[in-house]
Parts: C-alpha cells; structure tokens; sequence
C-alpha cells in the first residue's frame, strides 16, 4: 500500500496453486490448523495485509480493489465501503445469472471466512455465504480483498465488476519493469518468513 495510482485498480484473479490466505492479525498456525497441507494435498500460505478470516482459494476466485485517498468510497467508514462494494458484488453476481442476497447481521465470530458470514456478506438462496472480504486502510487509501464462491471465469467477473463500480474503465496492461518491481517485492518481503510469521 505504499504506491498507488491515481485512478482505482480492480484485479480479478484466481490461483496456480492450492492456496490458503490469513488475514494480518491471524497467524500461520491459525491457517495451518483451519486447512492443513499434506504430502498428497499440499498448500501454500499466503498472509494478507487486510484483516478478515481464513480463505480457502481452492475454492474460490480473488479479487483486489485498491481505491486511492482521493477517491470518496476510500473516506467512508469501514462497514459502509464494504456494504458499498458488496452491494456492487450482489449486482454483478445476479447480472450474470447467480442470485444472491446480503447479509443484515453477523452469525457469530470465528476463523474460517466461508463459515461464519458477517453483515453485508453475500449468500447464496439457500443461506450459504459465498463473498466476503477483508479491508484494510492508509493514508493513501483503501485495500479491499475479497473472495467469491462461484462458477464464472476471472475475466467475465471482471468485465461486468469494472463496468458496474466505475463510470468509464479500462484494461490495464503491467510493463516490463512493473513486473520486476513486483516480483522484486515479492522475493524480498512478502516470500520470506519474517513476513509470514509476522515477526
């Protein structure tokens, strides 16, 4: 969160690996004890820099929303930007042939994202959650992370999410050394053990 555009960035994703994320005040034994990896079914952990609980990204697909301080939504109070955003994630989800509805209340405090849905969570007819997030604020604005239960593809999320938060978008393209820079991040903070165990 130290760099940001100027403009708000959605990046719709899922992984290339069997992963599991923590939210920053979790820690690897929470994540290890909630999914533990084995020999036949081995997993990466992943801690995030936004709160919330215990993802299984087998599972699931990821997006990031990375809002700019001088974006109003990034100034608003926590639970009205997630409200906000998952309102927009409801639209999206039932524009494209899934219906949802979104939670008023939590249902109990624990680890595990997908078991214990909080208010304005989206759940599927039956009652079962299947978006939530994680936010975390700077002073150079909004990180919201979050995961999404469902059968459609990164790309037509994306297309139909982007076009939904934002009056005009559109697709962005990393370069060369933006990729470096990342990958440089990556090796030297975010892949080490410091960093995973929060030490």
């Amino acid at each position: 969160m130290g760099q940001l555009a100027e403009d708000p960035v959605l990046r719709v994703y899922d992984w290339a690996q069997p992963s599991v994320s923590f939210g920053y005040f979790h820690t690897l034994e929470d994540a290890k004890a909630a999914f533990p990896s084995s020999e036949d079914s081995p997993v990466d952990y992943i801690r995030r820099w936004t709160g919330g609980g215990i993802v299984d990204h087998r599972i699931d697909l990821t997006y990031t929303l990375v809002i700019p301080k001088q974006c109003e939504l990034a100034n608003q109070r926590g639970a009205r930007s997630y409200r906000l955003i998952h309102q927009v994630l409801k639209n999206v989800l039932d524009a494209l042939g899934q219906d949802t509805e979104q939670r008023d209340e939590d249902a109990g405090a624990g680890s595990v994202c997908f078991e214990n849905p909080v208010a304005y969570d989206l759940a599927d007819r039956y009652g079962v959650k299947i978006a939530g997030a994680g936010q975390r604020r700077t002073r150079n604005g909004l990180l919201h992370q979050g995961s999404v239960i469902t059968g459609l593809i990164p790309d037509s999320l994306g297309r139909e999410f982007a076009r939904q938060l934002a009056d005009e978008w559109a697709p962005w393209e990393s370069s060369e050394s933006f990729d470096d820079q990342v990958a440089h991040l990556a090796t030297e903070r975010y892949a080490t053990a410091a960093w995973l165990n929060n030490s």
